[in-house]
């Protein structure tokens, strides 16, 4: 005989359609998609990670072979240690925005960019996870490379202001993750990324100051260094390391929160609206 049901048995919650049945942030989701990102980037590490770190080692060895050897001084510190924070924040940006850009753009060529909107996500929610998701990539890039320029000879890059190296780090990542957004979300191929890609980003970073003191070009280069945002994510980051900075840093942080705070917010309106993206 079959026993009677419980009293204590929870009665099944049915919702009325179009009634949210999740009230508040919903976190759950937000972590679900953010580990999603982030296991997608780390299956392919070699790429994604690796690759990067390789190419800036490069960059080190190429720039301070052809400079360094002289003895040459800048910001009061050799070259070496003095171009290396530098090529650190440069790939963590670049790779924050091929991160977001990827996925954005991805999701539209292959028709899964309704995996992204189907589910119970705002536009807050699905802009947060995957902007972490990028930092987090970024971060790991970071890393990478400052582990292999912590055991290469003759360069020294540990710390002086741990916030700073923290708080640059992120900002400058995540303002190119809000950016990789807005491509994925215009661009309608690759070849549109790739040309935001070789026209904007790879110049803005060259020129920013990663290879270069303000002390040591001309007044024209120095005015166009200092209206490039990607100068003062560089010269915060590197004030971290070097407790010397081209630019004001309260200047660079503000001025960093600022534009990011515009970007999230042109991307919030872009991913709510669904332009070019539910069409």
């Amino acid at each position: 005989m079959a026993e009677p049901a419980s009293s204590h048995t929870q009665p099944l919650i049915r919702h009325e359609p179009g009634v949210p049945a999740i009230h508040g942030v919903n976190w759950s989701g937000m972590k679900a998609l953010y580990l999603k990102e982030v296991r997608r980037f780390l299956k392919v590490h070699l790429q994604t990670i690796w690759g990067p770190a390789l190419t800036s080692l490069l960059f080190l060895i190429i720039f301070t072979v052809a400079l360094g050897r002289g003895g040459l001084m800048v910001m009061g510190v050799p070259f070496a240690d003095f171009v290396a924070p530098g090529l650190i924040i440069m790939a963590m940006v670049q790779n924050s925005f091929q991160n977001t850009a990827t996925v954005v753009l991805a999701g539209k060529l292959q028709g899964t960019i309704v995996d992204y909107l189907m589910p119970p996500f705002s536009a807050g929610e699905l802009l947060f996870a995957l902007v972490a998701a990028s930092v987090t990539r970024a971060a790991f890039v970071g890393g990478a490379i400052w582990l292999a320029m912590l055991a290469w000879p003759g360069v020294h890059v540990a710390p002086h202001h741990l916030w700073a190296v923290v708080y640059f780090g992120i900002a400058g990542s995540a303002m190119l993750g809000f950016l990789g957004i807005l491509t994925g979300i215009w661009a309608e191929k690759f070849d549109h990324a790739a040309a935001v890609t070789n026209f904007l980003v790879a110049p803005l970073s060259l020129l920013s100051g990663t290879f270069y003191s303000m002390d040591h070009v001309s007044p024209i280069m120095r005015a166009i260094s200092h209206v490039n945002p990607f100068f003062y994510a560089i010269s915060g980051f590197r004030y971290g390391f070097l407790a010397a900075a081209d630019s004001p840093i309260a200047v660079g942080a503000a001025l960093l929160l600022a534009l990011n705070l515009v970007l999230a917010v042109v991307c919030y309106i872009g991913l709510r609206q669904g332009w070019r993206i539910k069409s």
